[in-house]
Formats: C-alpha cells, structure tokens, sequence
C-alpha cells in the first residue's frame, strides 16, 4: 500500500504466470515456424511493412523520442546471413535490429507465440506482415528451428536469433547464453553477423540506446582451431559439444561489445525519467521478471533453440 495525496492506493497486483504449454492448449491450433507461416520466407519488403515501418520509425523516434545509435551498416552482408543479438531485454530490441538493417532483405525472427498471440487479430496481422516465426516452447527440439533458418538464408534474407532465451538478466552484461543459436549456426553454415544492442531495459522518454554491428564471421573462424570444419553428426556428442564451445566463443565475443557500448547509453541520475511505463508497452510484467536468468542450458532443446523472448 502507498500513500499518495492522502489516498490509500493499493497495488496493482502482479500477473499470475501461465505456462506457455496451457497458452498454445488454450490457442488450440500451437502450429510453429514453417507450418504456422505456410509460405516461403519472403525478403522483400511489402507495402504494408514499409508503411508500418515508416509509422513505427515516427512513434519511437518521434512521439517517445528515442534516442538510437548505430554503428557499422557498412559491414552487413547483401544477403543471407544469421544475426546473433545481445543483449535481448525488452520488446524494443527487435525494433532496434530493424531500425540497424535495410528495409530489404527481410529479417526475420523466432519469436514466443504466447507473447505474440494475445489476441487473433494480432496473429493474423503478422501472418500476413511476416518476419516472425513462432514457437510456443515445450521441449520440441531443435530441427524445426534450424529448417525456419535454412528457409531463411536460403531465401537471402535474415534470420535473427537472440542466444539469452529471454529478456530477464542486467542491463549492462550478457546473461548466459544458450546453445540453439549454436546449433542453428553450425546445421546452416551461413554467415554470422554478431550484433550488440543496449539501453532497452528500462525505457521512458528520450531514453538513449545503441547497437553495433560487428564485422562478419562463421562458425568455422570462430572455432579456429578446435573444429576441422566437418559437420558432426546431427544430434550427436561431438556435435553437443562444439556447440557449447560455438556458444563461449559467441559470449566472449558479444560480452566486452555489450559492456563497453552500454556505458554511453547510462543517463544521469538527476536526468528525468518521464513515462517509464514504456518499459512494459508490450510485455507482460510478471513476478519473475525481477529475477535474474543466469542459468546455463546446455540440451538442444526448444527454448535454447528459439532465442526468443
């Protein structure tokens, strides 16, 4: 309870937390990624993207006045390559990759359908928009996943994994990563295009954020040394294993990046924060949201494989 101008005003309590396995139950039809979209990946950018694109860019940049920073557009490959993003901690962060990449090729991202889903006419609205494929988590593993990548890149376009499997952990460092992005990037062998993002934990009025674009790599440069470049065996242990080692490598890559950039995006404390509501425009705020995810993952399965928040 709080007192505010004499009143006593209780709480708003929390939401209580749903699984996602009784979300897609509820949902009744939980199909995921290439089978919910039911069409080849497209890369170029529709009439209606371009124009959401262009309302979105004069909402955030306009009405909330935010503040984005990007650095190394020129290091983007022309087409076909996987994004690997950190840190992921709010529903601005796959606005802040589309806001670093050109309207085409399309990018498209795996995306929690529980979040995305509340309401069918949002489902249809991205159906029909694209760029995300869904997934409900729940122990499915990761081949559908790395089959929504290879459509993908195959197509030229981009697809976008976020390796912290959620938006909880600090705003300044990664959590831990988990190793579907790892997977993904050693079954499609494509490019990998390391980007970091900062500043979108806590949001309000002329909040500052950034992102960087760091210079391309692959799989096999970033396991120099420790890979002959043979695939394993899908599903094997060798295969677990290099994707653990793929993972390190993918934090001791991003984590300096995050740590460094996120300095120039800290506000001063006497520095207004109107609006800070804008944190949760789109999220859900659970109990579980203040807690910190540092946990490790090391299977293949669902939810290490989506990257998804």
């Amino acid at each position: 309870m709080e007192e505010r101008h004499g009143r006593r005003r209780a709480r708003r309590p929390q939401a209580a937390r749903v699984s996602p396995e009784a979300l897609a139950a509820a949902h009744g039809s939980p199909r995921e990624g290439l089978e919910w979209l039911g069409r080849t990946p497209e890369v170029r950018a529709s009439l209606l993207y371009r124009a959401l694109r262009l309302v979105a860019r004069a909402v955030l940049l306009g009405a909330f006045r935010f503040r984005i920073s990007v650095e190394g557009r020129e290091r983007l490959p022309a087409d076909g390559y996987l994004l690997v993003g950190a840190t992921h901690r709010g529903w601005m962060d796959p606005l802040l990759v589309l806001h670093a990449l050109p309207v085409e090729p399309r990018a498209w991202f795996l995306g929690s359908a529980a979040t995305a889903f509340s309401s069918r006419w949002r489902e249809r609205l991205l159906h029909r928009l694209g760029g995300m494929l869904p997934v409900w988590r729940g122990g499915v593993g990761v081949e559908q996943h790395v089959a929504s990548a290879e459509a993908v890149i195959g197509n030229g376009g981009v697809f976008v994994v976020f390796p912290e499997g959620g938006i909880l952990g600090p705003a300044g460092r990664c959590s831990t990563f988990r190793i579907g992005a790892a997977f993904i990037a050693l079954r499609t062998g494509a490019p990998i295009v390391p980007f970091v993002m900062v500043g979108s934990k806590e949001l309000y009025l002329g909040r500052r954020m950034a992102t960087r674009i760091l210079p391309v790599t692959s799989a096999r440069s970033l396991l120099a040394g420790a890979w002959d470049g043979l695939p394993p065996a899908p599903g094997s242990r060798d295969e677990l294993e290099l994707a653990r080692a793929l993972t390190e490598r993918f934090e001791a890559l991003l984590g300096p990046e995050v740590e460094a950039l996120y300095r120039a995006t800290v506000d001063p404390p006497e520095r207004p924060r109107r609006l800070r509501g804008l944190t949760w425009l789109l999220l859900r705020r659970t109990a579980k949201d203040e807690e910190p995810d540092d946990g490790p993952d090391d299977g293949p399965d669902h939810e290490a494989a989506t990257g998804s928040g």
